[in-house]
């Protein structure tokens, strides 16, 4: 199996997409071709001058593509190449862009829950997006869905990308809701909303120096209107009425 590196056997000549480009460009009544997403990044890094074609004619500001995460072990599952491919393929977009005095950008997507993904390894992926200021609107959740290796992994417990024995490797999956909204929390670390439960997942991780208003940290510390908040809520929590089938304690008249 080749995946996730690229098959030696796998013709990676750019040459014929190149020339179709090309012909696509000179239609009598076409004004402009712009692609979206859909390259293959690792691929595309083999041949430079592909890169620049495309980004010099065929990007319309934005090029999304998915490297789905940053870490080893989620990537391996996912058959994905490392960030290596994501990096080489970011520096010649960036220079080509420039070159052709275009402003242009990447917009790489990431999944959270997937099989074999820890919360250390979502913590990371987050790290990773502050690093770069990153900041995603829209984010995935891993799904199983029917006929997939991955689900496959999400049901099993196991990575049928080896021999499945009685001792093969484990894979942890994030099954429950908590675990699931962890995840997608650390993909929106920036996201207010998202802090509270961010900041009791960094507790119990013991990284609470990433809790606080310092460069290196991912989020701030407690506002003294959360603060508030939270005693607020802490104390309705405990509010009970006759409609709940508990009766009211009420002071007897004596008192």
């Amino acid at each position: 199996m080749c995946l996730p590196g690229i098959c030696q056997n796998l013709n990676t000549n750019h040459q014929p997409l190149i020339d179709l480009y090309k012909k696509s460009r000179n239609i009598t009544g076409i004004k402009r071709i712009h692609i979206a997403s859909g390259v293959r990044y690792d691929l595309a890094a083999q041949s430079p001058e592909y890169i620049k074609k495309l980004v010099t004619y065929h990007v319309g500001g934005y090029l999304k593509i998915a490297p789905e995460h940053t870490e080893e072990e989620p990537l391996s599952k996912m058959m994905k190449p490392s960030m290596k491919a994501y990096d080489e393929f970011k520096i010649l977009f960036d220079k080509y862009s420039k070159e052709a005095g275009k402003e242009q950008y990447l917009i790489p997507y990431f999944i959270a829950a997937h099989p074999g993904t820890t919360d250390e390894d979502m913590l990371n992926l987050a790290l990773w997006l502050k690093k770069y200021d990153l900041r995603a609107d829209q984010v995935q959740a891993f799904m199983p869905t029917p006929m997939s290796v991955a689900t496959a992994m999400y049901y099993s417990e196991r990575n049928p990308l080896k021999p499945i024995r009685r001792d093969s490797e484990q894979v942890g999956t994030a099954k429950n809701l908590k675990r699931r909204q962890i995840h997608k929390a650390f993909l929106r670390y920036h996201d207010p909303n998202n802090w509270p439960l961010l900041r009791q997942t960094l507790r119990y991780m013991g990284r609470t120096e990433l809790i606080g208003s310092g460069k290196e940290c991912l989020i701030p510390a407690e506002s003294r209107r959360e603060q508030h908040q939270s005693q607020f809520s802490n104390r309705e929590k405990r509010f009970t009425t006759n409609h709940q089938g508990i009766p009211r304690h009420r002071k007897s008249k004596n008192h």
